[in-house]
């Protein structure tokens, strides 16, 4: 399952980045503060001011050709299923996959750093001694597609518009922004608040920027199909709304031999098909409709990857590293509805879903099972707390359940049956506790209704893994039906928290920061359009929050995000699903690639750092 992330490197979508000093000698300084070539995150900056490229790419990478996919991750309003807008940064709208290309940032991130930024359209940042105000000095190179001067007023009027009418994701995350002004041409100003999130400056440094003269006639916040004014290495080629959007490079980008691109962005041409269904978005693959596919079914992994194309060479098959953490991948309860609000009712459907049986029939022993958002990461918690763990967690004994003080909680395993009698008992037993009794074989709540449960879908494939579930609920009396709808509508109630249940994954960085607010906090739970689906509203998480975003070495943001896993974890806010440490990926051959991803990368790489060969290409098209 995949879920909702930015894949661009230089267009973060959640922020993850911080500030800390680096080991190179700073250009200058001003009144106690610093001017430097990048930023990072309580370590050194690996890349020296004059650095060339970095060290994942093909400096040397030929350009040309076309590379064609389907959406594997999304981000804002963008949709894996359709688009009928090229504003991908407001709440209205499909955005299309893909517009992040076609603009620039301030900074570009580097995939072989944890959490490093460098130059981009800013050339260097000043930032005062107290950190709240940054200063990036724009390069006088920088251009608008239409060769326009691309200047600090347009950096400032992105920022303060975002702030004000971007997506509620971005507004979030520019809360502790006071405003971005332009001292003049070559020079903004940003101003932060006392006690800022320690990741804001760098989240600013990675939006787009817009042109300020190309919108003084135009809204910002509203969804079209006008192409907007970019300054990025692609622009808006041929489209089809719902069906497929085409990125053709542009071929004098102002920015192609920085340091920060070179060996990147290689391909004439980026397009994403748009398909409905997974199955049928298969088919489209082996038919030769689009050259590149991530696979994220276990099922056509394991028993459809053999048509004569694999058979004669003419399609490779991958599984490349992903050692990134994983995140946290489930089905999320609505607890703002109050049938769900008990977590007793709530551990009782997690003890309904056996993984084993679907990890084993459905998935083909694929996965792993999930326990923690922070998945696959030293952040997720284990054992009993540690003393500096406990010292965060005292402040709310009696406050939270006291399992937080004991060993974390985690999903149980079941004998692999698909039902599981003794956990289907202790269910059972849950319910009654919580005052859920059994009349005529339905389980009614205190008010006398009948529980039901409604799982929210926005594509088939995903059925299969419901079915034994749903049976599962079926036997503790409980309604369960799955509702597939198509992806607009599914977008309208899920940001609009009109759900019982739905499937989505949280995106972790290596550096949490104010990436976490949007997913944990009382203030996301009110705010149409936030990740927080499970309306998690909790004091104690709040403060956890705030410990992790404000920690000052990453020891210490280890300890906060361990604390938290264990809250969030008491609060049985989701059925926890699975996770793999792997990218399965298959490709018409006529492309190459760097030996494995990027480290700190989103995905394999690809398109960004990709290259196609056209000696592959010949032969691929002589093998008609």
């Amino acid at each position: 399952m995949r879920g909702p992330l930015l894949s661009r490197r230089r267009a973060l979508g959640l922020g993850v980045l911080a500030l800390s000093a680096a080991k190179f000698r700073p250009a200058s300084a001003d009144n106690g503060g610093t001017e430097m070539h990048g930023m990072s995150v309580f370590g050194d900056l690996k890349y020296p001011a004059d650095f060339k490229h970095f060290d994942y790419v093909n400096p040397d990478a030929p350009k040309g050709g076309l590379f064609s996919t389907i959406p594997s991750t999304r981000a804002y309003n963008q949709s894996f299923q359709t688009f009928n807008s090229f504003n991908a940064f407001v709440l209205k709208g499909e955005g299309a996959k893909g517009m992040e290309l076609t603009f620039d940032a301030l900074m570009a991130r580097a995939n072989d750093e944890p959490d490093a930024m460098y130059g981009l359209a800013a050339k260097s940042v000043w930032i005062s001694s107290d950190k709240l105000t940054y200063r990036f000095t724009m390069r006088p190179e920088a251009r608008f597609r239409d060769g326009s001067k691309l200047t600090a007023h347009d950096v400032a009027f992105s920022l303060n518009t975002l702030k004000e009418k971007g997506h509620p994701l971005i507004v979030v995350q520019l809360r502790d922004m006071v405003k971005a002004e332009a001292l003049d041409d070559a020079t903004v100003a940003v101003m932060f608040a006392p006690n800022r999130a320690r990741d804001v400056p760098l989240y600013v440094a990675s939006l787009p920027i817009f042109s300020k003269a190309y919108y003084a006639t135009r809204s910002f916040e509203e969804s079209t199909t006008d192409i907007p004014l970019g300054s990025g290495p692609y622009k808006v080629g041929k489209y089809e709304i719902n069906r497929f959007v085409e990125y053709e490079r542009v071929k004098d980008w102002w920015a192609a031999d920085l340091a920060v691109n070179r060996g990147s962005y290689n391909f004439d041409a980026v397009r994403y098909e748009f398909y409905r269904d997974r199955d049928v978005a298969f088919e489209g693959f082996t038919g030769k409709n689009y050259l590149y596919r991530e696979e994220f079914t276990a099922r056509i992994w394991a028993t459809r990857y053999d048509f004569p194309a694999i058979k004669d060479g003419r399609v490779k098959r991958e599984t490349l590293p992903d050692e990134l953490p994983s995140g946290g991948q489930g089905w999320f309860f609505n607890t703002r509805r109050d049938k769900l609000r008990d977590p007793r009712v709530r551990e009782a459907v997690i003890n309904a879903f056996d993984f084993e049986w679907t990890n084993k029939t459905v998935m083909y022993g694929a996965y792993a099972r999930t326990v923690s958002p922070f998945q696959n990461s030293d952040m997720v918690a284990t054992g009993l707390p540690s003393p500096e763990e406990l010292k965060l967690l005292e402040p709310f004994r009696g406050q939270v359940p006291d399992e937080v003080f004991g060993e974390p909680f985690v999903p149980p395993v079941s004998d692999g049956s698909g039902q599981d009698r003794t956990l289907l008992r202790k269910a059972g037993q849950l319910l009654q506790d919580a005052g859920l009794v059994v009349k005529d074989r339905k389980r009614l709540l205190p008010n006398g209704e009948v529980l039901k449960i409604e799982f929210l879908l926005d594509e088939p494939s995903f059925k299969p893994h419901h079915a034994t579930f749903i049976k599962n609920l079926e036997l503790l009396g409980i309604e369960a039906e799955i509702r597939l709808i198509d992806a607009v509508q599914y977008r309208a109630r899920v940001e609009s928290f009109d759900f019982d249940m739905t499937t989505m994954r949280l995106s972790m960085s290596p550096t949490p920061g104010d990436s976490l607010r949007p997913y944990f906090t009382s203030h996301a739970a009110a705010t149409k359009g936030s990740y927080n689906l499970a309306g998690v509203a909790n004091p104690a998480i709040d403060a956890l929050v705030d410990k992790a975003i404000g920690a000052e070495t990453r020891a210490d943001l280890t300890i906060a995000c361990r604390a938290l896993d264990r809250v969030f974890r008491a609060g049985r806010y989701w059925v926890p699903q699975w996770f793999r440490t792997n990218h399965p990926i298959a490709y018409w051959d006529q492309f190459d690639h760097p030996l494995k991803p990027a480290r700190y990368a989103q995905g394999t790489g690809a398109p960004e750092n990709w290259w196609y060969d056209p000696n592959k290409a010949l032969k691929l098209e002589q093998a008609k």
